[in-house]
């Protein structure tokens, strides 16, 4: 943690130039394993240099969740009371005018937001810096419908992971964190139709050559004992839980980057569900999977 001055529960501390004063350091936020809210405040200032990548330039939203996973929480894009003057704000057109989102651009942004409860950070495929037309990475969100798990998620991304090298592009994988798993695909920016359009069809190829196994369709009752292949995340609406971020669960657990060997391996759920210390220690260990040079490519 930065270093700090003051009482056990509530600290100001000076992190990268910034004052932040934390509160409530002690309070259990997760009380199926004990997590305190220092702890997941200290996972957040560690973590940072290889979340930041994924998050910087792009608008932000957040779930918001001040009493942890047990409590209230609420989907948040416009800055929350109380953050500090110096986060930085970007306005982003919608269907209702302009609006202000935070930019997750560094770590004492990062710290301040989770100070505030807001525990999950997603952002959408696009930059501020080249706008909502110019998606620079296709994502797949792979979600099991009743029946089917991780490993079957697993075996469906194996199975993207081949059309998608046969088109000329590179996926990199991520377990959610929640049940299911992302492919993120490095783009030479382009629109969002193309970006979807494309996305929509490569699922429907993979329905239709594992019927048995994997659906593109949004009704969940299409789900049953299948991996639902969402192409959606690739609308300049959509956002998506950044690689690193910790999810809302019972259990603390996180998106967490993983080799495809990891993929292969995975005939039990629990393999690839990882904790905050544990994605520490992997990082530690062997740095950031997202960090294995995929150069953009173009859309076939």
């Amino acid at each position: 943690m930065p270093q700090a001055s003051g009482g056990a529960d509530r600290q100001a501390v000076e992190f990268e130039g910034r004052r932040l004063v934390l509160s409530h350091l002690s309070k259990v936020l997760f009380p199926a394993t004990g997590l305190t809210k220092a702890a997941a405040l200290d996972y957040y200032a560690r973590i940072a240099p290889v979340l930041l990548p994924h998050t910087a330039g792009r608008p932000a939203s957040f779930v918001r969740a001040p009493e942890g996973p047990g409590g209230q929480r609420w989907y948040a894009k416009n800055p929350p009371p109380g953050m500090p003057e110096w986060v930085p704000v970007a306005e982003i057109a919608s269907s209702e005018g302009p609006a202000p989102h935070v930019m997750v651009d560094d770590a004492a942004t990062l710290l301040a937001m989770a100070n505030l409860g807001a525990w999950e950070v997603h952002v959408p495929q696009w930059t501020v810096a080249a706008g909502p037309q110019a998606h620079d990475r296709l994502v797949l969100d792979l979600d099991p419908g009743p029946g089917a798990g991780l490993p079957e998620c697993c075996r469906i991304a194996e199975a993207l992971r081949e059309e998608l090298a046969a088109d000329g592009l590179t996926a990199q994988p991520v377990v959610s964190g929640s049940k299911g798993m992302h492919l993120y695909v490095r783009l030479v920016p382009a629109g969002e139709e193309a970006v979807r359009g494309y996305a929509r069809r490569l699922a429907g190829r993979l329905e239709s050559r594992h019927p048995r196994r994997a659906t593109a369709t949004m009704a969940k009752a299409a789900r049953s004992g299948k991996v639902f292949i969402d192409w959606s995340q690739n609308a300049s609406a959509k956002t998506t839980a950044a690689p690193y971020t910790l999810r809302l669960l019972d259990a603390p657990r996180v998106a967490a980057p993983v080799t495809w060997e990891e993929v292969a391996g995975c005939r039990d759920a629990r393999a690839l569900w990882f904790t905050p210390a544990q994605v520490l220690d992997r990082v530690a260990r062997g740095g950031d999977p997202l960090e294995v040079p995929a150069e953009p490519a173009a859309l076939p």
